[in-house]
């Protein structure tokens, strides 16, 4: 498999790449890529990282980092990497949902709600009706049996998904991820709250306020009580360990 450009944010080794270089990557070297994970990264991850050797590891150890966090693309950009673009978790799996019929991808989706998936399915099938869902399957709000979660496993890859879509939040995607690595015949990507996108139980933000880093802003407005902590706090440390970092 062809060596990544990568640019180290805070110990993250953050992928150097854009949309359309992230589809042609994942054509070329799906084969290879089954069994393993891929992280799409954004400034709480990066923290999160940065804070926790284990959850720094997660983050370094599968198969791409994706900038989904516009300040990470940014960052990348004033450290030398001119052509750094943003690859989001919806984005992505929007543009994989549209291409699935040419390139004959299958998709598996695990995490969210009943609720949730069945939503996500009826706008699948109404927005991209000619891309396979391999299958969907809840988890628990709970960690799983042994048993159950070799049953999920066998669920996965009984259904021979190319994408298996892990929509858990981080890090708890990311941690489920990395455990079942070399598990399953897909390769995994954790998307956080996609499915809800995708499902219409979130709004995205206008373009501009993505193209101007703000998205977080937007999310913190339709849910201040859940969120200020995160996203505040969040981006105050990314702020201040950036600044002690380049001393």
């Amino acid at each position: 498999m062809e060596k990544l450009q990568y640019c180290e944010i805070l110990g993250t080794k953050i992928n150097v790449t854009n949309m359309e270089q992230t589809l042609g990557f994942l054509k070329s070297h799906l084969e290879e890529l089954r069994g393993n994970y891929i992280c799409v990264s954004n400034v709480h991850t990066t923290v999160m990282a940065y804070e926790d050797e284990h959850y720094r590891r997660i983050q370094n150890s599968g198969a791409m980092a994706l900038p989904d966090g516009a300040p990470l693309s940014v960052y990348s950009k004033k450290h030398g990497f001119a052509n750094a673009g943003r690859v989001t978790g919806p984005d992505l799996m929007v543009e994989l949902l549209k291409v699935s019929k040419e390139e004959g991808y299958r998709h598996f989706f695990y995490g969210a709600t009943k609720e949730t998936l069945e939503a996500m399915k009826r706008a699948i099938e109404r927005d991209y009706p000619d891309a396979p869902i391999a299958g969907m399957y809840a988890p628990p709000f709970r960690p799983l049996r042994p048993e159950e979660d070799d049953a999920a496993v066998s669920l996965i890859n009984q259904a021979k998904p190319d994408f298996i879509w892990v929509g858990l939040g981080a890090p708890k995607q990311e941690q489920w991820m990395y455990e079942h690595r070399g598990r399953l015949s897909g390769v995994c990507i954790g998307v956080g709250a996609g499915f809800d996108y995708l499902a219409g139980d979130i709004k995205r933000a206008p373009k501009i306020m993505q193209k101007l880093c703000m998205e977080w802003l937007y999310r913190l407005l339709q849910d201040p009580k859940r969120l200020w902590k995160r996203y505040v706090t969040t981006n105050l440390k990314f702020i201040k360990y950036i600044w002690k970092e380049q001393g």
